[in-house]
């Protein structure tokens, strides 16, 4: 396989036409069948791979180029969850633009060229994917939520950290899954994934999403601003699954797919085997 049949394999599996803004092909290969995959992947990665002899090194969070300058583009896919949640597309559009605009200020300001132009010195093709095992982890932790709840109006948080312990990603990460805002005890009500769409929405997303009948929240992590925001409203609760065990979920279903093209896959800097 090359690079862009690599790219169109994540594409596929998580229902994308395109490339989203958040992930690239940086440095083009042919011929791979060896790769190298971390949830965070600089320099010092990459000069790895060219140690273990790997063909292609994939960081799942943005290496560089585009995918850093262009990132707060795929924040916008939040309003069509936001709409999907009950919230009118004005107030979700409103209400994302904050943090929208916090997220391009920042990455205006980083070194996009930093682990890119090591890759380019070394000659070792690299691909930033981001988005895809994102919407790729959102889907099965959805799945898996609505199996284990099924239709129980009184299913509690619990159930919902049990739910997610039936997962090995969750079982054999050191950060658990923890509830941040309610108790084991505490009735779920609407739950709702969010583990796509770029980062964390903020304060005013999330406030939104319970004042729109959401009543659980499951995401990947949760800043603290957040945290003592939802509970100043004191409406919903806040799971945090977990930051690389949820980011392992989606990259683990796009590894099992190159294995089964034949790719022998290395994974480090935070993807979880799951055997």
């Amino acid at each position: 396989m090359n690079t862009k049949e690599i790219m169109a394999l994540a594409l596929e599996l998580a229902g994308l036409t395109e490339v989203p803004s958040d992930s690239a092909i940086l440095v083009a290969g042919e011929n791979i069948k060896r790769v190298l995959v971390g949830v965070d992947m600089g320099t010092a990665e990459i000069m790895l791979a060219k140690e273990l002899k790997v063909d292609l090194v994939i960081g799942h969070h943005p290496v560089g180029g585009t995918a850093r300058t262009e990132f707060p583009e795929v924040m916008k896919r939040q309003v069509d969850k936001m709409v999907s949640a009950g919230i009118p597309i004005n107030k979700a559009q409103k209400v994302l633009a904050k943090k929208m605009g916090e997220v391009e200020r920042a990455g205006h300001a980083a070194n996009y060229d930093q682990a890119w132009s090591a890759a380019r010195l070394l000659n070792m093709p690299l691909i930033s994917l981001h988005s895809p095992t994102d919407i790729l982890a959102e889907r099965a932790v959805e799945k898996k939520i609505a199996d284990k709840l099924g239709d129980n109006p009184r299913a509690t948080l619990q159930d919902v950290l049990d739910a997610l312990g039936e997962m090995p990603e969750y079982q054999k990460t050191l950060a658990k899954p923890v509830i941040r805002v309610g108790s084991p005890k505490d009735f779920v009500g609407k739950p709702l994934v969010i583990m796509a769409g770029g980062t964390n929405g903020g304060v005013d997303v999330i406030k939104a999403y319970f004042e729109a009948g959401i009543g659980t929240t499951i995401s990947m992590h949760m800043p603290e601003d957040v945290i003592k925001a939802v509970k100043e409203q004191n409406i919903g609760n806040c799971i945090v699954a977990g930051h690389m065990a949820s980011d392992s979920v989606g990259i683990n279903i796009f590894l099992a797919a190159l294995a089964e093209r034949g790719i022998e896959v290395l994974r480090m800097s935070g993807v979880i085997d799951p055997k």
